[in-house]
């Protein structure tokens, strides 16, 4: 099992110390191979992350135009008459990127993909969905579903998202060689992009969600959205399944939002009811999961120090009196 956690004191050195990592483990690919695929997360946990990364990528520490980088999910929904303006949404996940990320960089990425949400109308998909309703079934325990569509529909607009949307992501991804390094955050309730609490582990690559109501509401707190009518209830993701086959997962976190499904992830079962857990099967079967977190967000992960290291998971503890320059196991 290869699970390393690594506890920092505040959002600014847990930001650093990301991205020390994340820059890292890019030089080291970009040293076997002609090109590095990243994984990307919206969220206020990376953005620190991506300002060390573009810092890095413009101080020539790697060459960014030998990345490519896949987002892991988009929202469905935003205001906007056509797939451009939504697109253009200040709440959109493509424009998180370029605030964040993209147009911070000297020297552009190679490709930049996010899911396609913004091609989905969803007064059209609300309609499909309402009129065939053989063409699909729901998945998940809890209030935020997956949408799983039949191979075979009456729907043209439901086979074009399987086929084009959902499908079609997932082959970029293939195409590219699958992803060196994956860059998450984590829901209040567990969840790893729009892959929601209950919604099975398998079935599907990409999903389309009927949001939680948890999510829209946490939207809202967080001031992306004002009222539940503006807010989106729809959503394109990744899949855990997917988001767990990447090489190395790079998880994020912080605040007192965060401490329990964090705790419940490496603490507690491997199950769909928090889908971070996911990562405990993933590092079992050889996959490098790394977690970077505040002292608040690991909370009781410190409280329980013992069964993490009768677990094999590596405890990092940055000093709180120290500049964070260096951490003790």
């Amino acid at each position: 099992m290869s699970i390393t956690v690594f506890v920092t004191n505040d959002f600014d050195e847990m930001s650093e110390v990301a991205g020390q990592l994340a820059v890292k483990k890019i030089i080291s690919v970009l040293k076997s191979k002609k090109e590095a695929t990243l994984g990307l997360a919206t969220g206020n946990s990376p953005t620190g992350l991506y300002k060390h990364l573009a810092r890095a990528a413009n101080e020539g520490r790697f060459d960014p135009g030998r990345i490519r980088s896949f987002n892991l999910d988009e929202y469905i929904g935003l205001p906007g008459d056509n797939a451009q303006q939504r697109a253009l949404h200040p709440e959109s996940y493509a424009y998180f990127m370029v605030q964040e990320l993209f147009g911070h960089l000297q020297k552009k990425f190679i490709e930049t993909r996010v899911p396609y949400g913004s091609l989905v109308d969803q007064k059209v998909l609300i309609r499909a969905l309402r009129e065939h309703k053989n063409d699909w079934s729901y998945a998940g325990t809890g209030a935020g579903r997956s949408i799983v569509i039949k191979a075979k529909t009456r729907s043209d607009y439901l086979a074009w998202i399987r086929k084009e949307i959902l499908d079609g992501y997932a082959r970029k991804i293939k195409a590219a060689g699958g992803i060196d390094l994956q860059i998450i955050g984590v829901g209040g309730r567990g969840h790893v992009a729009f892959h929601e609490a209950g919604i099975p582990f398998h079935g599907s690559s990409m999903l389309l969600v009927k949001l939680d109501d948890n999510t829209i509401a946490n939207a809202i707190t967080d001031t992306h959205f004002t009222t539940k009518t503006e807010s989106p209830r729809y959503a394109i993701s990744m899949s855990a399944g997917l988001v767990y086959q990447a090489r190395t997962v790079l998880l994020v976190a912080n605040g007192e939002r965060k401490t329990r499904p964090v705790a419940e992830s490496l603490l507690g079962e491997v199950t769909p009811e928090v889908p971070i857990s996911y990562g405990r099967h993933y590092a079992r079967n050889g996959g490098e999961l790394i977690y970077v977190l505040d002292r608040v967000a690991a909370g009781e992960l410190l409280a329980n120090r013992g069964e993490l290291k009768r677990s094999g998971i590596v405890l990092r503890e940055y000093d709180k009196q120290a500049s964070g320059r260096t951490a003790r196991t």
